[in-house]
């Protein structure tokens, strides 16, 4: 029904506005230059995509605090985690540590995989889903 009454009233009318009606509240051209230009010269803030550390080597009295302030003087650290067994609650010989952006994680892999940390060798990577 109301395709046949709109074919019946038949095409609408169109307002016929002036230039002056459509630019009224438009900013002018060079405003907007100047609004285009100064987002262009502002720091981009890109965002952080965090990466998850596995840290295997660690001796029996490594603490998460320790692990934050070795990973810390590669950026910063979101999470830091040793674990420890169900039962005995004694450390098993690894953690996780959880960087807040992934450029510092590489660099932290870089800077400590190998290295000497409260009498043993650390072995950092990205850790990966277990399944």
């Amino acid at each position: 029904m109301r395709r046949q009454d709109r074919r019946e009233r038949g095409p609408g009318e169109v307002e016929v506005v002036s230039a002056s009606d459509v630019q009224r509240g438009l900013p002018s051209v060079e405003e907007a230059m100047r609004a285009i230009e100064q987002r262009a010269s502002a720091p981009r803030a890109a965002a952080t995509v965090p990466a998850r550390l596995f840290v295997g080597g660690l001796s029996d009295h490594v603490t998460e605090p320790m692990l934050r302030d070795a990973f810390g003087q590669f950026g910063l650290v979101a999470d830091a985690i040793v674990m420890v067994d169900r039962e005995s609650r004694r450390p098993r010989g690894f953690g996780f540590v959880t960087m807040a952006d992934r450029k510092d994680a590489a660099r932290a892999i870089e800077g400590l995989d190998g290295t000497d940390f409260e009498g043993k060798t650390l072995a950092v990577n990205v850790a990966t889903d277990r399944r």
